[in-house]
């Protein structure tokens, strides 16, 4: 009896599987596949299936580089017993991560990509207001701030700080060719996020 019931949910369990890898092939093609009334008709379900743990996109055959240079700066503040507000310097957050990546013939994943992609998505989702509209926009939002009060708190020797604003400043890139010690070119954006209230870091 006990062989039969084993039998059974090994069948049940295969077929289960079998339905499972099915109807993901399915969906994951519909996905890449050009619009058709089928992918039309189910959108929803099937963005719902592939996002986000299983999106497909070209990239790897036809990246799309950066046209810009983005220096993301940051900065923090801290209020005394006394009320007074101590603002630090700016900073520069990408030039740590352009450190870890030159000359390293194995760099991180994560210093050639985290900063730079939680801006991007950022951008994504918020434009050119700073006010998150929806609960992705308010995650992207603190998954940035996240990322810069650790990276400023792992530089910061010790300093208490309550608040980090970010400044972001765009620069094209320059044309191939461009004399070295040339002028550098006017940055095209110079954007100033607002101040974000953090838990305290420090001592």
């Amino acid at each position: 009896m006990g062989v039969r019931v084993l039998k059974a949910g090994l069948r049940t369990a295969a077929a289960l599987c079998l339905v499972t890898a099915l109807v993901h092939v399915v969906l994951v093609f519909l996905h890449v596949a050009p619009s058709n009334p089928v992918s039309k008709r189910y959108s929803s379900q099937i963005n719902g299936w592939v996002f986000p743990l299983f999106e497909q996109n070209w990239r790897l055959f036809a990246p799309d580089p950066d046209s810009s240079n983005r220096k993301i700066l940051a900065r923090t503040a801290h209020t005394d017993p006394k009320g007074s507000m101590r603002v630090t310097p700016w900073f520069d957050l990408t030039a740590v991560d352009h450190s870890a990546v030159d000359h390293n013939v194995f760099p991180s994943h994560t210093s050639q990509n985290l900063l730079r992609r939680a801006w991007t998505s950022y951008v994504e989702t918020h434009g050119g207001s700073d006010t998150a509209r929806s609960e992705r926009a308010v995650m992207l939002q603190t998954y940035l701030r996240n990322i810069a009060t650790n990276r400023v708190a792992a530089h910061n020797d010790g300093g208490t700080f309550d608040f980090v604003q970010l400044r972001v400043v765009t620069l094209p890139v320059a044309g191939p060719g461009a004399p070295a010690g040339s002028r550098p070119p006017a940055p095209t954006e110079d954007r100033l996020l607002p101040w974000w209230k953090v838990t305290s870091h420090g001592k």
